[in-house]
């Protein structure tokens, strides 16, 4: 009875939070129907919502968004955009910064996490995952002295929270895994392992 009741889990919880997932997503994609005019919403057209519609207006607009930066006159549009909110005292900070995390991110030349790398946090003795994102810059390297590294260490099971740390490379211990595989680990919260490929700290150390 037990062992039924286990496989039946194993089978089901994953389905059922993957549909909960993508449930909220398109709940929040769906959104963006009030961008339309009330009338042309498919309640007032059709006398009910229809879940996904929004999802799928999104999409649209993404695409569109896309089609019209690739090409010479979307670029000169989006140039002069950036340089109105480039006038814009508190929204040019907020703006380039969000701009330049979003272009590491998702461009095909992006490098967000360069290495998964082991870290004593959040305390000595315990140890979690985090990925190198670079190094300390600006006046923060200034008072910063010897060799430090800057890592990202997110929170299970959603990665997507987490924290930004400044640490000595010396007390990093990096891992022989990918990122993809270090992201799989923290979001099944230790349950997906990936496979051992064992190296000695000699072979294998902390990224520029």
């Amino acid at each position: 009875m037990k062992k039924y009741f286990i496989t039946g889990l194993l089978v089901l919880v994953p389905l059922f939070i993957t549909a909960w997932v993508l449930s909220g997503i398109i709940g929040m994609m769906d959104n963006s129907l009030y961008l339309l005019p009330e009338n042309w919403r498919p309640k007032a057209q059709l006398g009910l919502e229809i879940p996904g519609v929004g999802a799928l207006l999104t999409l649209l607009i993404i695409f569109l968004t896309g089609v019209i930066a690739t090409n010479i006159f979307g670029r000169q549009l989006i140039l002069l955009w950036e340089a109105l909110l480039a006038r814009v005292p508190v929204v040019k900070s907020i703006y380039a910064s969000v701009k330049q995390v979003s272009d590491t991110l998702f461009s095909d030349s992006g490098n967000a996490f360069r290495q998964a790398v082991l870290v004593q946090f959040p305390r000595e003795g315990t140890w979690t995952i985090a990925f190198v994102t670079g190094k300390p810059g600006g006046d923060v390297a200034n008072h910063l002295p010897g060799d430090f590294v800057s890592i990202y260490v997110p929170t299970t099971p959603n990665p997507t929270g987490g924290y930004f740390l400044m640490v000595p490379r010396a007390d990093l211990i990096a891992l022989d895994m990918s990122v993809d595989e270090a992201l799989k680990y923290i979001i099944s919260m230790g349950v997906v392992a990936p496979p051992d490929k064992f190296k000695t700290k000699t072979q294998q150390k902390v990224s520029q």
